[in-house]
């Protein structure tokens, strides 16, 4: 059975934001994209450091430190420094909340 963790309320998370919560003991952003959601671990493979925060171009986000650049589909890293994927997590709205799992 799939485990679900509050978010935020969707009045939160507009278009173009993200939110950041703990899903079994990892951080994890969770970004609203044209309206859709997306779930990743907040972590650059390359050194360990915090994502969010980063610029998002279409439905990437870049590391503000050294440029790498993760898919928040897939979390396939898209270009050096990065090679290893981050995690990514399921998420949905339920009665005005977001919830990822």
């Amino acid at each position: 059975m799939t485990q679900w963790t509050y978010i935020c309320e969707s009045a939160d998370l507009l278009p173009g934001e993200f939110r950041i919560g703990e899903v079994d003991g990892m951080l994890v952003a969770v970004y609203n994209i044209d309206g859709e959601l997306y779930a990743i671990e907040d972590v650059c493979t390359h050194d360990g450091g915090e994502l969010a925060g980063g610029p998002i171009v279409g439905h990437s986000v870049e590391c503000i430190r050294h440029g790498a650049r993760f898919d928040l589909k897939t979390g396939n890293a898209l270009c050096a420094p990065a090679y290893t994927p981050t995690r990514t997590f399921a998420c949905k709205r339920e009665d005005g909340k977001v919830f990822a799992a």
